[in-house]
């Protein structure tokens, strides 16, 4: 069965997931949909596929299976309620959007509809992050600390609060997103964020450059997540997760795992692509039905986002912010 895709948006994630799809077997990408005629053309070459600057012209034209939305967060809404209409499945790349209230009206038309979706949370598929969650499964989770510390992306959109939704949103998502998928969900958020450099260095911007979050979990264990986007080129960043328990330290990175107890010290490292196996958990979904090796559809990724959207209220209000299950009565 050749499965017949779109790809919408033609920027490092589009190529990323492009590349995997035309490597797979009975996949053909078939449009492309660019913010131009010419950007689109540019990419589809390689793939021999069609190119298209409209979306609604897209979709007449072209019979397709699934669409995956590759595009800048302020950019949702339209795209996923024309596929949704249609009743075509959909992969998105995180975050859903910059606030809460346009992915919980998406949310609650995919669920009347039954929609096959999944969400790029790509660290969830690695291996090392599920052998960490299957470790700590058993566990009294004491605290978590986690971070996503690097530079300022060079996009304008990202830059501005109301492209991206600032870095704890747009970037530092993942984090929150593997606590969320490893010790449970968040109960309560307070954030402190604030502009220092990056204001002064560069034109139009208007995201904080360096932020804090206090996190308690349902279960009870506490967590902080900090970011910047305050480094300069050429000093090297981090991202990772760190979980403290009754029986030692699990220190998470995209690397590897590295393993503290009373027994001693294990380092497992990040051997599979997760890029590679979201994919292919999606188009096992498209082909067969079978949805259950997709870990981070549109419901469960929009948990995530009530969270990292709390934390900017939180910031912007000085409030500690209650979290609830999102629900579209609460729009």
């Amino acid at each position: 069965m050749m499965l017949h895709i779109g790809i919408i948006g033609t920027g490092w994630f589009s190529k990323v997931h492009a590349d995997l799809l035309h490597e797979t077997e009975d996949v053909k990408i078939q449009a492309i949909l660019g913010t131009s005629l010419e950007k689109a053309q540019t990419m589809a070459v390689k793939y021999e596929a069609n190119p298209y600057e409209d979306l609604h012209t897209m979709l007449e034209q072209e019979k397709l299976d699934a669409v995956y939305i590759c595009v800048p967060p302020m950019a949702h809404g339209e795209i996923e309620f024309a596929l949704i209409e249609r009743g075509i499945p959909f992969f998105v790349e995180k975050p859903l959007s910059v606030d809460l209230e346009l992915p919980m009206q998406i949310e609650a038309a995919i669920r009347e509809k039954g929609l096959l979706t999944a969400v790029g949370y790509h660290f969830r598929y690695q291996e090392h992050a599920e052998k960490l969650k299957q470790a700590l499964a058993g566990q009294m989770i004491g605290m978590a600390s986690g971070c996503w510390n690097g530079g300022m992306p060079g996009v304008a959109w990202w830059r501005d609060l109301e492209g991206s939704g600032g870095q704890f949103i747009e970037q530092t998502t993942h984090i929150v997103d593997l606590l969320r998928y490893v010790a449970g969900e968040v109960s309560e958020v307070q954030a402190m964020y604030a502009g220092r450099s990056m204001h002064k260095l560069h034109e139009g911007v208007t995201v904080p450059d360096v932020g804090t979050v206090n996190l308690k979990m349902q279960n009870g264990a506490v967590a902080n997540i900090m970011n910047t986007c305050i480094l300069p080129d050429g000093v090297a960043g981090r991202s990772g997760l760190t979980f403290y328990t009754a029986e030692g330290i699990w220190d998470w990175n995209p690397e590897q795992l590295a393993i503290s107890t009373a027994e001693g010290k294990q380092t497992i490292a990040g051997e599979n692509n997760p890029y590679k196996s979201e994919n292919e958990a999606f188009l096992h979904a498209l082909r067969t039905g079978d949805r259950s090796l997709i870990r981070s559809d549109y419901q469960d990724a929009l948990r995530t986002q009530a969270v990292t959207v709390a934390a900017l209220q939180s910031a912007r209000y000085g409030d500690r912010l209650f979290i609830s299950e999102p629900s579209n009565e609460s729009v």
